[in-house]
């Protein structure tokens, strides 16, 4: 067992890029079709994304202090078993057959299967797929302080980019429902032993809120900086326009629901598992 104590900033960048609601919209009169929405997936991206929620799990062990490393060489496998992609996959075709509307699915998908929106999702899943996201933090940094020095507006477009996908706000509680979430999974399951109840774990994170605010900021700029470096202000705008748009809206505050639901639900169940292993040693 482990006494820990919580450090949510070492953890912020592995966590944000794939949450930001914590609740689902109401069910739809008319919910999209099972097959409709597999292609939605496919032609948005979003099945890139959530596979690419699999790349959080090193952020496990961060939180209670250690590396994945001293789990010994199994800690892989069962990474790769909990967060196995298919599955995702398929939690989220359920909770959206169920929730997204064909109206809403038809919008977006009619966007993103345009020229400039299937060179968007490219540049999207290249940019969710990168493992060492410090390389692709620092990489924005540069950008984002060339532009600056420059006086381009592309910064605020940048910043108008975050606030059409998920405010910092609700970034925020996404990410502290699911290290809430882990961390008591870890407790209950005798991984860990904190040193607060869960009254006092809750006060714990939101003590911490103004410097994660700012981390989550600062992420999202540095990441949409990198991420669309490939493209012109023109295609910046046009798409920061479209994101505004209300049925888009629609659609990301479902999309940003379901990674959040499904990374908390994962890790919450690799806090059970990890209870298989003790570190330092192999399953």
């Amino acid at each position: 067992m482990i006494t820990t104590h919580i450090t949510p900033a070492r953890i912020i960048r592995n966590l944000l890029a794939f949450v930001f609601l914590p609740f689902f919209a109401s069910i739809p009169a008319q919910a999209a079709e099972r097959d409709k929405v597999e292609a939605f997936l496919e032609i948005t991206g979003f099945d890139i994304a959530l596979d690419s929620i699999a790349l959080s799990a090193g952020s496990a062990p961060q939180m209670i202090g250690l590396e994945a490393s001293a789990f010994g060489s199994d800690w892989e496998r069962l990474a790769a078993d909990v967060f196995d992609t298919t599955e995702m996959r398929d939690m989220a075709l359920e909770i959206l057959t169920n929730t997204l509307s064909d109206e809403a699915l038809s919008h977006a998908a009619g966007f993103y299967a345009s020229d400039l929106g299937q060179r968007l999702v490219q540049a999207e899943n290249a940019s969710h797929m990168i493992e060492d996201d410090e390389v692709k933090q620092l990489a924005g940094e540069r950008i984002i302080s060339d532009l600056v020095q420059d006086g381009e507006d592309r910064v605020q477009l940048f910043h108008r980019m975050s606030g059409a996908i998920g405010s910092a706000s609700a970034g925020l509680k996404a990410i502290q429902q699911i290290q809430y979430r882990f961390l008591m999974a870890a407790s209950a399951a005798g991984v860990i032993e904190l040193e607060v109840d869960a009254e006092g774990l809750r006060a714990l994170l939101k003590e911490q809120e103004g410097e994660m605010i700012l981390a989550i900021q600062a992420s999202a700029l540095a990441g949409n900086a990198y991420t669309y470096q490939g493209f012109s202000d023109d295609e910046v705008q046009a798409y920061v326009v479209a994101l505004e748009e209300p049925l888009m809206q629609e659609v990301y505050e479902l999309l940003n629901a379901v990674q959040n639901e499904i990374t908390a639900n994962r890790f919450e169940l690799l806090a059970y598992r990890m209870a298989e292993m003790h570190p330092g040693q192999d399953i």
